[in-house]
């Protein structure tokens, strides 16, 4: 039996799904490892506890709250230093992180601090014989590691979407703590968040996600893609590189090796090739359906369903059909 801390990622002020996501995978480790508890490191300004609740829901026996204005951003440092103090006084056996943009900064630091190892954007695990063995895609992809944690504490970040959230309601136990270093005294300081359109649905939090290519032809043409995702209700448009280096869509919607991993319920790409580079950040989704003019297209190697035809004809029929399925 090993407990599991697991930190809870936020951002303005509000718990992001990852948050969910992660504490899924913690109460999955915990029992897994015979039985443990899942705290969850609630940070932020004040008021970030009453997102607490929420992280009961998913499984989490006790939630720390560290309030502090220092929080209200991310704060690297301060956060580093609290997460290590409270993995080595032994009560945990496993840290456990989302594998975000800050999990991805937040994880080794506290990993270097506390001498371990960590295994990093992990798709699934196991505990083996008291060891943590993880799934770790590499190389675009297309060969899956095994990583085995043995030490104590073991420390993991899960790759967003690869665990959706799943209630396991705990009754609310919450705890103040307090952070290990002053958080004004940090070195290094998030000065200015600046988002987006916050009234898409963000591409890691999409459970669909329509994603387009340079086969829409033109940046306008892109309004097909949006058009469905609205039928939805639930989606988010994504890009290939091409097509954000050419200006069509910005940065943050793009989808690949040097863009955002995603894992989404139904992964739609339309006029997408399936450049090995596109492919490293769609390829883990659990339905692919890829719509191109051209049969020999490699995304059909990993699609799920393929239709061979005309974006322009096939997105508005796609569209109606959602539509019409969600009017009946």
């Amino acid at each position: 039996m090993a407990n599991v801390l697991v930190f809870a990622e936020s951002r303005a002020g509000d718990l992001r799904k990852v948050a969910l996501e992660a504490v899924t995978a913690a109460r999955t480790l915990a029992e897994q490892s015979g039985g443990g508890q899942v705290h969850a490191v609630l940070a932020g300004a004040a008021g970030i506890a009453g997102k607490a609740e929420a992280l009961a829901a998913h499984g989490a026996d006790k939630v720390l709250v560290l309030e502090h204005e220092g929080f209200a951003l991310y704060n690297p440092e301060a956060l580093a230093a609290t997460l290590a103090g409270l993995l080595q006084g032994g009560a945990y056996g496993y840290g456990l992180f989302s594998a975000t943009s800050h999990g991805r900064d937040l994880s080794p630091r506290v990993a270097a601090k506390l001498g371990v190892g960590l295994a990093a954007d992990l798709t699934g695990f196991a505990v083996e014989g008291g060891a943590v063995v993880g799934q770790h895609p590499i190389n675009n992809a297309k060969v899956v590691a095994t990583l085995a944690l043995s030490g104590s504490p073991a420390l993991l970040s899960v790759r967003p979407a690869a665990f959706q959230p799943v209630a396991a309601a705990r009754p609310l136990a919450t705890e103040a703590i307090t952070s290990a270093v002053d958080p004004s005294a940090s070195r290094v300081k998030v000065v200015e968040l600046k988002q987006g359109n916050t009234d898409k649905i963000d591409l890691n939090d999409a459970p669909v996600i329509v994603a387009g290519g340079r086969g829409l032809k033109a940046a306008e043409h892109f309004k097909l893609c949006e058009d469905l995702a609205e039928a939805f209700g639930n989606a988010a448009v994504g890009a290939t590189r091409a097509v954000t280096d050419d200006g069509w869509r910005p940065h943050s919607d793009q989808i690949g090796q040097t863009g955002r991993n995603v894992s989404p319920d139904l992964y739609i790409a339309a006029g997408i090739s399936g450049a090995i580079q596109h492919l490293a950040g769609m390829r883990t989704s659990r339905t692919i359906v890829a719509i191109n003019k051209d049969k020999d297209a490699p995304i059909f190697k990993i699609a799920d369903y393929g239709i061979v035809g005309d974006v322009f004809e096939v997105l508005p029929a796609l569209t109606a059909a959602v539509k019409a399925a969600k009017a009946s």
